[in-house]
């Protein structure tokens, strides 16, 4: 059975070694490699539902978005993809972000080819939630202490940092339902700034329409 897989990783020799492990398997295809969270959800963004990738391997430390935002966005718009974290990474706030953002596993860079094809398998043949060892150990340990506790508590999210504070104005105006011409109203700005905010939304969030943006800001509870 083929299974299709992508790579967000802003490092080239990382990004390079993937490759190279994923060549050794005849059974995995590799659907696009982006440098960063915003390539990665324009990538996803230009592809047809029936070739985009089942499994993405996310890196967490990338430039204009990391990978827990990216995966955070990706979910919500992309559902039945899956996120591996690949990363070099591994305290206790990070592990917990990127399950809470919908990882479906979580894996460091140094594992050998074989443990990724077997996380791949494990996901979409098993629904299992692949760990490397010594991130599974770290999960457990926090979650049998009272951190996980504080962890359970935090907010579900945030809007991604590069909405500015007038964006979020607008957006909390738009999942109430107002038109840009009554935005513009209240917030005494011409239509058509009002409209060029919203398309900036738009283009931040990798999405096309008003309904997708209002469906983000509800699953996200960023409103």
């Amino acid at each position: 059975m083929k299974f299709s897989v992508a790579l967000a990783e802003d490092n080239k020799i990382n990004r390079n070694t993937f490759i190279q492990k994923i060549k050794m398997f005849p059974n995995l295809d590799l659907v696009f490699l982006a440098d960063n969270g915003h390539a990665c959800l324009e990538e996803l963004k230009g592809l047809p539902h029936s070739m985009l990738p089942q499994v993405i391997f996310m890196d967490l430390e990338m430039p204009e978005m990391d990978g827990i935002e990216t995966i955070r966005l990706a979910k919500s718009l992309y559902p039945h993809i899956h996120f591996i974290v690949l990363t070099v990474f591994d305290d206790d706030e990070k592990i917990f972000e990127a399950i809470k953002a919908g990882a479906s596993g979580y894996l460091l860079k140094h594992e050998p080819a074989s443990v990724l094809q077997d996380a791949i398998i494990t996901i979409l043949e098993f629904g299992g939630a692949p760990m490397s060892p010594a991130i599974a150990r770290k999960a457990l340990q926090l979650l049998s202490s009272s951190q996980s506790s504080a962890i359970d508590n935090s907010p579900v999210s945030t809007l991604p940092n590069v909405i500015t504070e007038r964006e979020k104005e607008i957006l909390q105006l738009m999942v109430n339902g107002w038109d840009a011409k009554r935005i513009a109203s209240e917030l005494s700005l011409s239509v058509l700034t009002v409209r060029k905010h919203i398309a900036n939304i738009y283009t931040k969030l990798h999405v096309t329409s008003k309904a997708q943006v209002i469906s983000l800001a509800h699953k996200n509870k960023w409103i």
